[in-house]
């Protein structure tokens, strides 16, 4: 769907707590994505200065020491939302530059783990211990966008709306085959602060059932993602601030154990890719540096405590790229200020019916918990981007999962064959902001840590 000749209209600059009532009449959002076009001159005229620039000075750089291009694009002393009042920006959607940290906060919005339109794909995942035990499966992801794409729906849904509705069929193992899940989102507010209605369906039992709805920032089962790491954190929900700028190189890293991978297209074909040659941003990316890296600002995300109240983390630090505001690596801290989970990401176009810029989902997405040592990760594989028609919309109920109905039985090639062959634990990037990012690791997981760099493969614990 190709929302670009939508009319834009002003943020209004605050929603106070009555969200329900004034998001109903007055405050009605109409945005578009068109502005954000960039023609492929500009881009690499960009690219190539912020390239210059940047390699006079270190990877990572604080809010005195930008660049007179990043400053450009950047209000560097940005105020900083808080209390329970929630400040939307005053620009049109997608914002011109100079950008606030709060306006990056919005933009990275379109950028949720699940892509915000509708689609399907093969979502292939695993976990592996630090002792080497690796689990895996594979899940069709069916996902019916009921407003607009992206975050400019999202900001513009009335509290406690229903924005998208998602049905996860299990097909691997065999044992799991038939397991269904569905998550009915709702756009959050201080009066409507539940964001999801969740239902299973087990094969064994043939029966639905009701869930309640998960702790967002607890970490799934045996696993290091949690729920908002899933379906995306709301911006009005966090204070942001600007930390500063870095360069990325790397995010997911593959082991030399692991020299192809083997990706699916919308179409079913399957194709092989070598390891060494994926790009952080995808091929078409048009903003890498002439060295490869590309340019990220750093920002701070706070919980609102007023919105927030028992939100058991105290931050989140994200690396997102300049000029999309894609989000390529994410730390969550603890409730002590330590850091707990690492995310990196590999991005790719997969939407092409939307604005340049704005059609990125993940690709590959890499979680690490360093207190326990265990990774996860998450591959979407075949995206195939989905209008559905009047027979397929009656999927997406809760009672339609007992006919254990698939129409895209989609498969994923991309499994890992041999513990030594998952992606490696991802950078600590230690020598960065040390002021703002505290982290401990026991010995044990600092000599594993040394030894997979070294050999260029996981290393696990040993059997007592």
């Amino acid at each position: 769907m190709n929302i670009s000749g939508i009319g834009v209209s002003r943020f209004k600059r605050r929603l106070t707590t009555d969200l329900a009532t004034s998001l109903a009449g007055a405050v009605r959002l109409s945005i578009g994505l068109g502005t954000l076009c960039l023609s492929a001159v500009f881009s690499a005229t960009l690219s190539a200065s912020s390239g210059d620039e940047n390699s006079q000075l270190g990877s990572w750089r604080t809010l005195d020491q930008l660049t007179a291009s990043e400053q450009r694009r950047v209000h560097i002393r940005s105020k900083v939302t808080s209390g329970a009042v929630v400040s939307l920006p005053e620009e049109e959607w997608p914002f011109k530059a100079p950008f606030s940290a709060q306006e990056m906060g919005y933009r990275v919005m379109d950028f949720s783990h699940v892509p915000r339109w509708s689609h399907v794909m093969a979502d292939a995942f695993g976990v592996l211990t630090k002792a080497g035990y690796l689990t895996q499966g594979v899940t069709v992801g069916m996902v019916q966008q009921l407003i607009a794409p992206g975050a400019p729906g999202l900001i513009n849904a009335k509290p406690g709306e229903l924005h998208s509705r998602q049905i996860y069929f299990d097909t691997y193992p065999p044992k799991n085959h038939g397991f269904q899940q569905m998550w009915l989102m709702r756009r959050s507010s201080l009066e409507s602060p539940a964001k999801l209605d969740f239902f299973v369906y087990s094969p064994s039992l043939r029966r639905v059932r009701r869930q309640p709805p998960p702790r967002r920032e607890a970490q799934f089962p045996d696993m290091v993602q949690s729920f908002d790491d899933i379906t995306g954190r709301e911006a009005w929900e966090f204070n942001w601030r600007l930390l500063g700028a870095d360069t990325l190189y790397k995010t997911v890293r593959f082991p030399n154990t692991r020299k192809e991978i083997t990706l699916g297209r919308p179409d079913g074909s399957y194709y092989d890719l070598a390891t060494a040659e994926i790009k952080v941003m995808g091929e078409r990316y048009p903003f890498y540096r002439p060295d490869g890296g590309v340019d990220c600002f750093v920002v701070v995300a706070e919980p609102n405590r007023d919105w927030l109240p028992n939100y058991k983390v105290s931050k989140l630090i994200y690396w997102v790229d300049q000029f999309y505001f894609y989000p390529l690596r994410v730390e969550q801290y603890d409730e002590n200020g330590k850091l707990k989970t690492v995310q990196v990401r590999l991005a790719r176009r997969d939407n092409k019916n939307l604005a340049e810029g704005h059609g990125y989902s993940n690709n590959i997405t890499v979680y690490y918990d360093l207190k326990q040592d265990i990774l996860s990760y998450s591959l979407h594989d075949a995206i195939i981007v989905r209008e559905w028609s009047r027979e397929e919309l009656s999927m997406f109920t809760p009672d339609f999962m007992r006919r254990r109905w698939l129409k895209y039985p989609m498969q994923s090639h991309a499994l890992i064959d041999d513990p030594e062959q998952f992606y490696l634990r991802p950078e600590l990037l230690k020598d960065r902001y040390p002021e703002e990012r505290s982290m401990t690791l026991a010995p044990d997981v600092m000599n594993r840590i040394e030894m997979q760099e070294k050999k260029g493969y996981m290393s696990f614990a040993k059997s007592p």
